[in-house]
């Protein structure tokens, strides 16, 4: 329990320290040209910024941006609701070209996550709280092929900072979106598939995945559910199939 209290320390502590920094470009939109967006989600499994992972158990994300011209800072924090597993990132990205068809961001993030591990020792077995700490990069070119579809190749670098867990990861992810597609005068829906290759400290695994949501033009809420599948792979950690449903709120 008590260091369920610190990893919640931390949090606030992350929070904090991201107001704190944002606050010295005078968010105020009114004095700033800074705009802000976010959204706060509960669904029934919180997925990993990498698919193939999830927590197996609810979770409540909140996904931020504070966005001035090219550069935006985007906090992404995945909790379980009683704190036992959590991940968080601060995203510093850059738009390096914003044309009408085409556009390329480039982007940057510390994170880190935390989860439940039982040891022995003596004969005794207890529970500790992990903690591991991550630097990965981005890069996402995207090519927009009407008002309704785009497309484009997501690749992210990942490093882990200590010894223990994953090292280095390259996650290349080719996806199709449609957007904004009206269901009738007030539903509309998107909806993303892509195909993923996945290496992860010399392992390899290719993955179907697919994201779909349906909201109303008047209100806050929306509903989003995610899949993934596995179509080969030599990872272990994860499970073949994954599925999720989330009620989403947007904030701005």
């Amino acid at each position: 329990m008590v260091q369920r209290y610190k990893y919640l320390l931390l949090i606030y502590l992350f929070l904090g320290l991201s107001k704190s920094s944002l606050s010295q470009f005078n968010l105020d939109s009114s004095k700033s040209s800074f705009i802000y967006s976010g959204n706060v989600s509960y669904t029934n499994n919180g997925f990993s910024i990498i698919p193939t992972f999830s927590f197996n158990s609810p979770a409540i994300n909140t996904q931020m941006s504070w966005k001035k011209k090219d550069f935006s800072i985007e906090p992404d924090i995945r909790l379980a609701p009683d704190l036992t597993k959590g991940s968080m990132l601060l995203w510093f990205r850059y738009a390096l070209i914003k044309k009408n068809n085409f556009s390329l961001r480039a982007g940057v993030h510390p994170a880190m996550n935390w989860f439940p591990k039982k040891i022995t020792e003596n004969g005794i077995e207890s529970e500790l709280y992990q903690l591991r700490r991550f630097l990965a990069w981005e890069l996402a070119p995207t090519i927009k092929i009407n008002e309704h579809i785009n497309t484009g190749v997501y690749y992210l670098q990942g490093n882990g900072l200590q010894k223990d867990g994953p090292q280095t990861t390259h996650f290349v992810n080719l996806y199709l979106g449609f957007s904004n597609l009206a269901l009738n005068d007030a539903f509309r829906l998107n909806i993303t598939p892509a195909i993923y290759y996945l290496y992860l400290d010399k392992k390899e695994g290719t993955y179907f995945t697919a994201t779909g949501s349906i909201s109303h033009k008047r209100s806050p809420f929306s509903i989003q559910s995610s899949v993934n599948q596995t179509i080969q792979t030599k990872i272990t950690g994860g499970k073949d199939f994954l599925w999720n449903v989330a009620l989403v709120y947007k904030l701005k």
